[in-house]
């Protein structure tokens, strides 16, 4: 995999820098909800200060605003922030996406951008698999180079796609196979195990596109609607009742996939077993989160609603790395170049 030069080669004293952070985080009544990106992004800001930068100009979107709009501010997240490093040469910038310039790639913008800047690092990986003004067009106006967060994703996710140790075990889940065929595809055919839940089993139960066997749910937690307090029973898969729906594993999958997890000595997991935002249908999730955090391989994990679970369950802290991209880590691993790494200079 091609890496782009790290900002750790860069030369920052006196320089002026802007800096592309991931700071798109849940806010609530106002104030951030979760910091975990905010947190994420600091390692890099921390290292210009250190080498002496001049001023340090941070740049994020937030949401997916229509034109300006006071509830995507990122006034909040620039607050939370200054708490958790208080430096005076820090500036946050307003939401790129209020300029419509961004989503465009516009050079116009991504010059306003860079105006003043001597350098620019981009250390938004979920991002950049956008080729947006902030992410692609201003590292063509400015020296680009790779921020520490950036560096560790690429490092971390590549490993999957190189001589993996195995039994390499393969977890995916969530609504939509689409969403996630070119990753089964590229992993899933080198991987000993793929194992699927979530509404994805049932569109490769009723057809499988990939090429290759998959483990399939046996049972299912049913429901006679979908909401949080439906009437529910396990029910084995292929006798689901009529008008029910399937919104977790059941039990004896939850145990067959957690003794394949526990064989594995490299794991990939991406995406909810079920309905994990509603207790009652929350448990296989957790069980494939405890099964990944416990066992004796390499772990990594993808997707917001995985490693919200992970961070739900107090497990984040026991699995070797859980990506902040979303959409940027399947593109990588489905082996698409993302726009925001190819536009940075190749290191050393």
């Amino acid at each position: 995999m091609r890496k782009p030069r790290s900002v750790r080669e860069a030369e920052v004293a006196g320089k002026r820098i802007l800096v592309r952070s991931d700071l798109n985080v849940p806010l609530e009544d106002g104030d951030v909800a979760d910091d975990t990106r905010i947190r994420a992004s600091l390692p890099t800001l921390e290292l210009l200060l250190e080498r002496d930068a001049t001023e340090v100009v941070v740049c994020s979107h937030l949401g997916r605003p229509q034109g300006e709009d006071p509830a995507f501010s990122l006034k909040p997240v620039e607050a939370r922030l200054r708490e958790l490093l208080p430096d005076e040469r820090i500036r946050v910038l307003e939401n790129t996406r209020f300029n419509p310039g961004e989503t465009r790639n516009d050079e116009g913008f991504a010059r306003e951008l860079a105006d003043g800047r001597d350098l620019y690092v981009n250390d938004a990986f979920g991002s950049a698999h956008r080729a947006h003004a902030s992410t692609e067009a201003v590292a063509h106006l400015v020296p680009a180079y790779a921020g520490l967060l950036l560096e560790r994703e690429l490092e971390e996710l590549g490993k999957l796609l190189g001589d993996v140790e195995h039994p390499f075990v393969l977890i995916s889940g969530g609504a939509k196979v689409d969403d996630k065929l070119g990753v089964l595809r590229n992993l899933g055919g080198r991987a000993d195990e793929v194992l699927i839940g979530g509404k994805m089993a049932e569109q490769l139960r009723d057809e499988n596109p990939l090429g290759f066997e998959v483990e399939l749910p046996s049972d299912v937690v049913a429901a006679a609607e979908f909401a949080a307090d439906a009437e529910s029973k396990i029910v084995p898969y292929g006798e689901l009742p009529e008008g029910w729906l399937g919104l977790d594993i059941g039990p004896e999958t939850r145990e067959s996939f957690a003794k394949a997890i526990a064989r594995a000595k490299t794991v990939f997991w991406n995406g909810p077993m079920g309905v994990f935002e509603w207790p009652r249908f929350a448990e296989g999730t957790k069980a494939v989160a405890e099964a990944v955090a416990g066992a004796d391989a390499h772990t990594v994990v993808g997707g917001a609603d995985s490693v919200r679970a992970l961070k739900e369950l107090g497990l984040v802290d026991q699995v070797d790395w859980a990506s902040t991209g979303g959409g940027a880590a399947l593109e990588l691993l489905e082996g698409k170049e993302l726009p925001g790494v190819a536009a940075i200079p190749a290191g050393a």
